[in-house]
């Protein structure tokens, strides 16, 4: 029941995006612009557990390939299809406070697909504009690893006596989600320059969430800044955009 409301949720996010793009492209002003070019950042990562795990963020550097096609202006706000192909760790770090002196941190391999719908107000060409992103977001987990320290482990005394995550690597590997954010774009004549930050919510757990399960809910929740380059391909031949 539980994945069949999550497959619902990212389905109707494509297809809202699909409306959105298919809307604008009847009542817009044209456009036709493709760009291509990379982005780095940094990501805070955590894990959304039932039962509960206290924790603190996995930070991690994250970098990738951006695609970016700018369909139409409507009135004034410019519509665009923004694709990633990324790198990024992820992970949770748990905060034990048990006595014991023991840590605990997992970390979590991906190569990420985010196909986000973006909008942009202000300046096209030169100068800023503020953009608005948001879509589903999917990754394949390739890696995983832990680190345990803090002397002789004894994870008797931790909270609930939640401990399965000790003994079992991730059931699933495949990761779905919804991600959005805010930021600033700057164009200028030698590319665009976009700083933003973003919300990822996932819908997908690691562990098995079936009856026999241990964990009811174990799904990424990431908060990220990254600044992307972007280089024209191709650019709408049009005097009157600014």
């Amino acid at each position: 029941m539980i994945r069949q409301r999550c497959i619902k949720s990212v389905s109707a996010a494509f297809l809202m995006l699909a409306f959105c793009c298919n809307a604008f492209a009847q009542i817009g002003e044209y456009r036709n612009d493709v760009s291509v070019g990379a982005n780095v950042g940094m990501t805070m990562s955590s894990m959304d557990f039932s039962p509960k795990i206290k924790q603190g963020y996995n930070m991690f550097p994250t970098i990738g390939l951006t695609g970016r096609y700018v369909c139409e202006k409507y009135f004034s706000t410019i519509c665009a299809v923004e694709v990633e192909l990324d790198y990024n760790r992820q992970g949770w770090k748990e905060d034990i406070q048990d006595g014991s002196g023991n840590t605990y941190q997992r970390n979590l391999s991906y190569i990420q697909l985010p196909i986000l719908m973006q909008m942009g107000w202000g300046r096209e060409r030169r100068g800023a504009k503020f953009i608005f992103e948001a879509g589903p977001q999917f990754g394949f987990m390739f890696a995983d690893s832990e680190a345990r320290g803090g002397g002789e482990w004894d994870p008797s005394g931790r909270p609930n006596d939640v401990t399965h995550q000790y003994s079992h690597g991730p059931d699933n590997k495949f990761d779905y989600g919804l991600t959005g954010g805010i930021g600033l774009e700057l164009s200028t004549s030698i590319g665009h320059f976009i700083l933003v930050g973003r919300y990822y919510y996932g819908l997908g757990d690691i562990y098995d969430n079936s009856k026999s399960g241990y964990f009811s809910r174990s799904a990424n929740q990431v908060i990220s800044v990254r600044l992307t380059y972007l280089k024209d391909l191709i650019r709408t031949k049009n005097n009157k955009i600014k």
